[in-house]
């Protein structure tokens, strides 16, 4: 071997480059039928928002269906859906945003026979951030979706004391979902 294998490094200056795309805070154009915005900042152990981070999204349609582009399984048909988000923050302020459709439930796995649980409405959601060695992988859940939440197997994984972590909160406008990478409130995170 000519070099030796060195440490991750924590993202630098130019964590930026080459993420942005266009429309990338809208998985659903504007205009569309049940069209929601999700809502919120990520914060540190101090509670304090972090004004650089990169939040993407990965999620079902409203019937539960994906933006299967290559036939894996039962593509949505919802005009101009993505499926995918990416929110770069951008003003300074912390703030990701996303517009989008309330997710329908999912089965866990695929090619699941017909009876078995489905998962809850949720979102799938990685964080990026300045200072970060690897991402976070997280899931939103909807707050107003208690019998759902309630036979979903993958949050009835998580502590009750913490689900509460994974859930967003009905606004005016859709949802809030808060992400705390570390402190007395951290979000539940996934090994994946």
């Amino acid at each position: 071997m000519i070099f030796e294998v060195t440490p991750s490094q924590t993202v630098g200056p130019y964590f930026a480059i080459g993420l942005p795309f266009d429309g990338q805070q809208q998985i659903v154009p504007e205009g569309t039928p049940g069209a929601i915005m999700i809502s919120g900042s990520v914060y540190d152990g101090r509670g304090e928002v972090i004004p650089d981070h990169v939040v993407e999204f990965w999620q079902a349609d409203g019937d539960g269906a994906f933006a299967d582009l290559h036939g894996y399984g039962r593509r949505s048909t919802l005009a101009g859906f993505r499926g995918f988000g990416r929110s770069a923050e951008e003003d300074g302020d912390g703030v990701y945003r996303m517009l989008t459709v309330k997710p329908g439930a999912v089965p866990l796995s695929a090619g699941q026979e017909p009876g078995r649980p489905l998962q809850a409405p949720h979102i799938d959601v990685t964080v990026m951030a300045r200072g970060m060695l690897h991402r976070v992988v997280t899931r939103i859940y909807f707050a107003d979706e208690e019998q759902a939440n309630a036979a979903d197997p993958v949050l009835q994984s998580v502590p009750p004391e913490r689900r509460h972590t994974l859930l967003a909160q009905p606004t005016a406008d859709g949802y809030r979902f808060d992400i705390h990478l570390q402190g007395d409130d951290e979000t539940v995170f996934f090994a994946v």
